[in-house]
């Protein structure tokens, strides 16, 4: 059984990072997971990387780390949280969830789950508009901690932050994390509207309203709206919707080529959040009676039940209004996006 870190602690646990080396358990073996390993390396930290196919077993990997990252799959991480309570051994004081997507069952984030399971562990989000080859390629990038206990926030950023890799803090962690979560229905939408050849100012218009959707939704659910427009939310946007090294991005492009869903995924050969994420989001819409139209149009595409171009053009045949970005900023209330 962990015990909660005094205020004092934690300045020992941050101080103790900046001048010794700091053991990692990256979970998860993915393109993320790799490339938040490869990060750590280069700051002289010996790393553990575990996956289930890997020969190293969970218990190895967490025994006597400093500090768990998580980086496995949304679909992966109930279990993974199961497997990690089940341990015969304590766990560091320090968990770093880089896991973008909502629990189905739950309609929770990675970092709610962890939380909820062990109440004792400073859980850490990292997100930001961050595409992997590129951190591995060294190539300069910026990302966001955030953590309700700032020091625990800034010792995952002494670990993390490399002279190419810049890391803000910050303590809303929930909206740092729905930030990237949501964010991947948005970029399979401008993935659509590039592989139907739309043009700059269809793409520039869809991820100019993407933002307002985002942030009703992520607000709703608990996130600062002043979070949306930073690195983990508007960055992280801007990123994924303009790039084909988003996975994300490339199930709209492909969708949009008449491809079926299954076989854009099987292409890939990495998992696609977004797909996960839009069915959750729009229960949760359903649930409390939100009107999210892109969202809504995502799923519907992804559902099989309408064409790409059908998509775009329920979009273009909404209700002519103002646009009042001062409203999503000022309350917490709803307003139609």
């Amino acid at each position: 059984m962990t015990t909660e870190p005094s205020p004092t602690d934690w300045e020992q646990v941050v101080d103790h990072r900046r001048h010794h080396p700091v053991t990692l358990a990256v979970l998860g073996a993915g393109a993320w997971g790799q490339a938040l390993a490869h990060l750590a390396r280069s700051n002289q930290h010996p790393v553990r990387i575990w996956s289930r196919r890997g020969d190293l077993t969970l218990a190895e990997a967490v025994a006597g780390a400093d500090m768990v990252v998580s980086a496995v799959p949304m679909a992966g991480v109930p279990e993974l949280m199961d497997r990690l309570g089940d341990l015969a051994i304590p766990l560091p004081n320090l968990l770093v969830t880089a896991t973008k997507g909502l629990d189905a069952a739950t309609t929770l984030t990675p970092s709610q789950i962890f939380q909820a399971a062990f109440p004792r562990l400073a859980v850490v989000v990292v997100s930001g508009p961050n595409l992997s080859v590129e951190i591995e390629q060294g190539l300069p990038a910026a990302t966001v901690v955030a953590c309700n206990q700032p020091a625990a926030a800034e010792a995952a950023q002494r670990v993390l932050a490399t002279e190419s890799f810049r890391i803000y803090r910050s303590g809303d962690p929930l909206g740092a994390e729905l930030g990237g979560t949501l964010k991947n229905v948005m970029a399979i939408a401008v993935g659509v509207c590039d592989g139907l050849q739309l043009g700059a100012n269809a793409r520039s218009a869809l991820i100019t309203r993407a933002l307002p959707e985002l942030i009703r939704i992520g607000t709703h659910l608990g996130g600062q709206p002043e979070t949306f427009l930073g690195l983990s939310g508007l960055g992280d946007l801007l990123a994924t919707c303009t790039s084909p090294l988003s996975r994300n991005y490339r199930v709209g492009y492909g969708l949009a080529q008449g491809k079926a869903l299954s076989q854009v995924l099987e292409e890939l050969g990495s998992t696609a959040e977004g797909v996960n994420t839009a069915q959750v989001v729009m229960a949760i819409a359903r649930r409390d009676q939100l009107s999210l139209p892109i969202c809504q149009q995502v799923d519907q595409l992804l559902r099989g039940e309408i064409t790409p171009g059908a998509a775009v053009a329920a979009l273009m045949e909404r209700q002519l209004k103002a646009e009042d970005y001062q409203q999503i900023l000022r309350t917490r209330a709803p307003f139609n996006p």
